[in-house]
């Protein structure tokens, strides 16, 4: 490899590098407007946001250093195909948006179906498998209400964590 590519290289790990300990910093400033009273088990609601956060940077921080003395350690090429599935991904990102847009007028539970049946209909697509027609539509909205549905009772009702229904019931 000739110098000005692996200086290229290096530059781009000391990038990304720096980007991993930058959202890590944003994680931790976020971190401490959560309020931190112990609940069960005498975790608060701020543990895990902190936790992610300091590792995070420990992984951004030893990335740096590698990068810093010579590089990543024996950084394998990159697979896939060599330009993205913009077709497919936009089939994933739209599931999440829909997810995050409707989250709080159809509910969790149908919300989380929407988001799982559009990935996998993006996911299928980028491995270049058919999405099944009606039928796999159905079957992909039966899997991911089965996934969702019980997300959701195990939040709301063994834990107590609110999450947006569709009905004052609690139990969709």
């Amino acid at each position: 490899m000739s110098h000005a590519v692996a200086g290229g290289r290096r530059l781009h790990q000391v990038l990304v590098s720096v980007g991993a300990l930058a959202i890590a910093a944003f994680l931790a400033w976020g971190a401490r407007d959560i309020r931190g009273e112990a609940g069960y088990g005498g975790v608060g609601p701020n543990f895990l946001p902190w936790v992610v956060a300091a590792v995070l940077g420990l992984c951004g921080t030893v990335l740096l250093v590698q990068a810093l003395r010579g590089g990543w350690s024996q950084p394998e090429e990159p697979s896939g195909a060599p330009m993205g599935d913009w077709p497919s991904l936009s089939w994933v990102a739209t599931g999440i948006a829909a997810n995050a847009a409707l989250l709080t007028t159809i509910g969790f539970v149908l919300s989380c179906t929407l988001c799982f049946l559009l990935a996998v209909r993006g996911l299928r697509r980028s491995e270049g498998r058919p999405h099944g027609g009606w039928p796999g539509l159905v079957r992909d909205f039966v899997t991911g209400f089965l996934i969702a549905a019980p997300a959701y009772w195990l939040f709301t009702k063994a834990l107590g964590i609110n999450l947006p229904g569709l009905t004052g019931t609690g139990w969709l």
